[in-house]
């Protein structure tokens, strides 16, 4: 199996609901549920890898606090090699909305300091050649941000392809935001966007139009795949091939982290050399899986079994 890494944002989560009406300033709420758990793109990713027994490298940052030492050791001897900063870790608060929507509140923290000689100092000794590099959490991590075109350029030295997910900007797709991730995607391998981040940034209602337009942006051979939630997935290959996963029914309990969950289901499949139909299809059972068991689960049932 080729090797495994992710880059980028890594916090502690806390989801907390569910919450109706929106509180009042200055009164108290009682909810049913709480939940403190591993949280951001590439904590979410490096779980899911770790809950189906595969080894990866870990790049991200934590802070000085106990939050911070709680992430590091929920990652055992990968969370020993994190970058530790001074100030406290980013921490996320998550309102549940009784649709299943939800709101987060998000303090700077750690994540303001991620940079490129913390990704180098997390992944030191660790042999990359041919293997996938998930760069996740780009509109959180500015200094790295920053420094993405020697991070580019490190990958290429490393022989690491990379595969880019974003995130949504917390400023919404400006054209700014636009020009950025163009530039980022022109540099990667493997494009990962869930479908409203595809439409916005391309200006395709299309799905497929929009895995196209991603892909016209990347290098010869590049991927492009397309997020679909309850569609489940597709992708467009380096020959203009278009892949189609749907997704199975299931009675849907948490879907915070889904898209996470699919990179990790995707990337595992494709660094075992299976074919692009099977890394969709991996991508999307570990997903419905994860969304549907609580305690969360990552393994897959057998066929027709979608509980």
């Amino acid at each position: 199996m080729k090797p495994l890494a992710v880059i980028g944002n890594l916090n502690a989560d806390l989801i907390m609901g569910p919450a109706t009406p929106w509180p009042k300033p200055g009164t108290e709420v009682i909810l049913d549920h709480d939940d403190l758990r591993v949280g951001g793109s590439a904590g979410n990713t490096a779980l899911a890898w770790m809950a189906l027994g595969l080894p990866f490298a870990l790049a991200a940052n934590t802070g000085d606090d106990v939050f911070g030492r709680w992430l590091a050791e929920g990652f055992a001897a990968t969370g020993a090699h994190l970058p530790v900063h001074a100030g406290g870790t980013t921490l996320s608060v998550g309102l549940v909305h009784p649709d299943g929507e939800r709101t987060f509140f998000t303090t700077r923290g750690h994540l303001a300091h991620f940079s490129l000689d913390d990704v180098r100092q997390a992944l030191a000794g660790r042999s990359l050649a041919g293997g996938y590099g998930l760069l996740c959490g780009s509109f959180l991590t500015d200094r790295l941000v920053a420094d993405y075109d020697r991070l580019f350029d490190w990958a290429d030295r490393e022989g690491l392809a990379l595969a880019l997910d974003t995130g949504w900007p917390t400023d919404g797709w400006t054209e700014q935001n636009r020009k950025a991730a163009r530039h980022w995607l022109s540099r990667c391998r493997i494009a990962l966007f869930n479908e409203v981040e595809s439409t916005m940034l391309t200006g395709r209602d299309d799905p497929v139009e929009a895995a196209r337009a991603l892909r016209a942006i990347m290098p010869e051979g590049a991927i492009a795949v397309v997020k679909r939630g309850p569609e489940g997935a597709l992708a467009v290959d380096g020959a203009g091939m278009v892949y189609k996963a749907p997704a199975p029914p299931v009675r849907v309990i948490d879907t915070i982290g889904a898209g996470d969950v699919f990179n990790a289901g995707f990337l595992a499949a494709l660094a075992a050399d299976q074919p692009l139909a099977a890394c969709l299809e991996a991508g999307v059972a570990i997903a419905s899986r994860a969304i549907s068991t609580h305690p969360r689960s990552y393994d897959i049932p057998p066929s027709g079994d979608s509980r």
